[in-house]
């Protein structure tokens, strides 16, 4: 019975997602209210706030997802890629993808108000994805002439300056496109941090 039940949870979870997704493509995040998710996904008030404290904690909540799907993809690059360059932020091309495929809600997510919120939240997401690279790949090897946070920094806020831009312009770069830009200025970056 537990396995039905958390299925119904994650289904539940799903459509609070989706509706929010598509209110904010509508109408931007600010405009949404936690009444216009409910009444989107068919779900009552309390179902709703059994899950979710606001409409802000059911938008991190799939930022969550995400980071979790990326760190997985960190983890089986870190056991299977040979070439230490390909494992370094081994996550960016699907994070790339995931963005992609959300393109159309992207510019309505950091637009406005809400806006600044949710930049935070993925620059902190950004953030802690590299920290991670560079923990367990860059900076075990080597003493850094750099200190480690501002690598990270300086690494994450590049991604997340790149992302912004490619998602706000006409999409002139494909993912693949899009992922060996980055590459090709994060790594030799970090090398160069290295030394």
């Amino acid at each position: 019975m537990a396995k039905k039940a958390d299925r119904r949870v994650e289904r539940t979870r799903q459509l609070l997602e989706a509706a929010l997704l598509a209110l904010i493509k509508e109408k931007g995040f600010d405009a949404v209210s936690v009444q216009d998710i409910i009444d989107r996904a068919n779900v009552g008030r309390a179902t709703f706030y059994a899950h979710y404290d606001n409409k802000l904690d059911l938008l991190a909540s799939g930022f969550e997802g995400m980071e979790k799907d990326l760190k997985k993809q960190q983890g089986d690059a870190r056991n299977s890629m040979a070439n230490a360059d390909e494992r370094l932020f081994s996550f960016s091309h699907a994070l790339l993808a995931h963005a992609y495929k959300h393109r159309e809600v992207f510019p309505a997510m950091v637009s406005k108000g809400g806006g600044a919120v949710i930049q935070h939240v993925l620059r902190n997401l950004l953030l802690q994805l590299v920290r991670d690279d560079l923990k367990t790949i860059a900076l075990q090897a080597n003493k850094p002439s750099m200190p480690p946070e501002a690598v990270a920094q300086f690494i994450a806020g590049g991604l997340f300056g790149l992302l912004m831009w490619w998602l706000n312009g006409k999409m002139q770069l494909s993912v693949e496109d899009a992922n060996k830009v980055f590459r090709r200025l994060s790594v030799p970056a970090l090398k160069a941090a290295l030394r």
